[in-house]
């Protein structure tokens, strides 16, 4: 099922401005690293990718299958996606990005479970929160990526 909502509609919601107006992009940064919880920072980064992720992955996937299978499998989704992206430019295969977007999936679908949200401490603690789910999975992934080429 298609999505009724545009991606001019969705990126206004995810960003509190048009798509293409000044300061989108300083919105985005802002409320994704300032999100409440790991899930909701993945509702505000590039809303333009994850329109189409959501519209073309996730809710045809949520259809038939549990919730969080529906998220693990568009996170690998996109992770493959980039890897491609990567892997054309390289002109070689590149296997990264997959592994680490699943790794942050599964952060996404724990936490979530978890109930975990850092809602009331401040915006610096929340972005340094974010941007720390985001690195140590980076970490682990090269440090596994590493152990096993």
């Amino acid at each position: 099922m298609k999505s009724t909502v545009s991606l001019a509609q969705f990126v206004k919601k995810r960003n509190g401005v048009p798509l293409g107006a000044s300061g989108s992009m300083r919105n985005m940064l802002f409320r994704a690293f300032g999100a409440r919880s790991f899930q909701v920072f993945w509702r505000h980064w590039n809303p333009i990718w994850g329109y189409y992720l959501s519209r073309d992955i996730m809710r045809p996937l949520a259809n038939f299958l549990p919730i969080s299978l529906a998220t693990l499998i568009t996170f690998l989704v996109s992770g493959a996606l980039h890897d491609i992206a990567v892997s054309i430019v390289k002109w070689k295969t590149v296997l990264f990005f997959t592994p680490w977007f699943g790794l942050m999936g599964l952060i996404v679908i724990v936490s979530q479970g978890a109930g975990i949200s850092y809602g009331k401490v401040s915006w610096p603690a929340r972005a340094l929160i974010n941007a720390s789910f985001i690195l140590v999975s980076l970490g682990l992934t090269y440090f596994v990526e590493t152990m096993y080429s």
